[in-house]
């Protein structure tokens, strides 16, 4: 059972170049950056996207990242092969075909090209920046 004292806020991406990543949001998905602060010697960036929060945040003092693990292809699937989080996802409500057309022409690329994902449903993974993986489905 759900616990309804629980209410989804954040996702939540460290970057090295967050106002850039914050910016590729709002150009390739129409996202809207809604505060700029500064935490622990860091910028965060709030971006609202599809009533989701997506955190971007800079590197803070003393923290030397990694870079996040390129998607890989498998026989039937596709994956960063990594413990945690894989890669988030949105259900486009359109012609998810056409849509993807704009963000090629809008030079994003695709480690995962839209496909048939079985029961009429399409999806497709974006490389977006800092590694992040996003799933786009029409069902």
């Amino acid at each position: 059972m759900s616990n309804p004292a629980l209410k989804f806020d954040h996702i939540h991406i460290i970057s090295e170049t967050p106002k850039a990543s914050a910016d590729w949001y709002v150009d390739i998905f129409g996202a809207t950056i809604t505060a700029e602060t500064e935490t622990r010697g860091a910028p965060q960036i709030f971006v609202q996207l599809a009533g989701a929060i997506i955190i971007i945040r800079g590197v803070r003092p003393g923290e030397d990242p990694v870079p996040a693990r390129p998607v890989q292809q498998y026989a039937d699937h596709s994956s960063h092969n990594a413990f945690g989080t894989d890669h988030f996802g949105f259900l486009y409500d359109g012609d998810l075909t056409a849509f993807c057309e704009e963000l090629k022409a809008k030079g994003v690329t695709f480690p995962v090209e839209l496909k048939e994902a079985g029961n009429g449903m399409l999806l497709c993974y974006v490389a977006a920046p800092d590694g992040v993986s996003i799933e786009l489905m029409q069902c």
